[in-house]
């Protein structure tokens, strides 16, 4: 029986509503949802990603407020800026635009975010709670994947996961997130033998390393979930998608899985860090 596709458009949607419903309800209170967005360079693609996210924010009642800083920003300028915006009250989440400029410590940058308005994820202060299972925000792709994990009635506790991709923000974290739910987690990555070999004991499998159609069908389990959380030019994940949904039970499509879901993820989070703030 061919794969049954989870559906981030539909759920993403019904997250997004939620998050609306609450930021309508902070705004009479007196607390408008900020989501302040930061970019270096003017690299076509995250112009786009940053402008989509900028609109999706505004139809939630989220304002936003944009700094575009020039390729030539040095690491002490960006870490500045957004120590700024850390201390500002009026902003509530703090999203920077990744990857910046090679000369630019990212890692530097990403800590300069206070962890109460790290909506997307990205600090250490967050890996650390997603390890630990303590309050924080999820690394906004890692948390759409359990989220639609936990939609299609996907448990993770004894199951085996494979996560193909190690990066700081997707890989590592949800790895993270599926050990914190019992699940039995294998890390693969450029130096790992026998990939589609250990990729077949999946019952999970998440793709992750920004390659289209790397993962094909035979190093797919007969019935396992996958989650596909690559997006490459052509609309392309990183999964032989036309392989794959013969052999596995639960596949996300690329597009209309993963990414739909991320976007609302972090929208569902800054309006959690205004309701924070606000309260507190």
């Amino acid at each position: 029986m061919p794969a049954e596709f989870m559906n981030g458009t539909v759920l993403s949607r019904e997250i997004v509503a939620g998050a609306a419903k609450r930021a309508a309800e902070l705004a009479a209170a007196g607390t408008v949802p900020c989501l302040a967005t930061v970019i270096v360079g003017e690299d076509p693609a995250s112009v786009t990603y940053v402008r989509m996210k900028q609109n999706r924010s505004r139809t939630v009642g989220i304002v936003t407020r944009h700094l575009a800083m020039p390729e030539q920003t040095t690491t002490r300028q960006l870490v500045d800026e957004i120590s700024a915006l850390s201390a500002d009250a009026d902003v509530h989440g703090i999203l920077l635009q990744h990857p910046v400029p090679a000369h630019i410590d990212e890692r530097a940058a990403f800590e300069a975010i206070a962890p109460h308005k790290d909506v997307d994820g990205v600090t250490m202060h967050s890996f650390a709670a997603m390890a630990f299972g303590e309050p924080g925000f999820a690394s906004a792709t890692p948390g759409a994947i359990m989220r639609l994990l936990d939609a299609y009635n996907v448990d993770p506790s004894g199951k085996h996961a494979v996560v193909i991709g190690r990066s700081p923000i997707l890989g590592k974290p949800v790895g993270m997130l599926l050990l914190g739910r019992n699940a039995t987690v294998t890390y693969c990555h450029s130096r790992t033998r026998d990939l589609p070999g250990i990729t077949r004991t999946g019952d999970i499998v998440v793709a992750a390393v920004g390659k289209p159609e790397f993962v094909r069908g035979d190093w797919i389990k007969p019935g396992a979930v996958v989650v596909d959380a690559g997006y490459n030019p052509g609309n392309v994940g990183d999964v032989a998608l036309t392989e794959a949904a013969p052999v596995a039970s639960l596949l996300t499509p690329v597009p209309g899985g993963v990414g739909p879901m991320t976007i609302a993820v972090l929208l569902d989070q800054t309006v959690d860090a205004a309701a924070s703030q606000a309260s507190g």
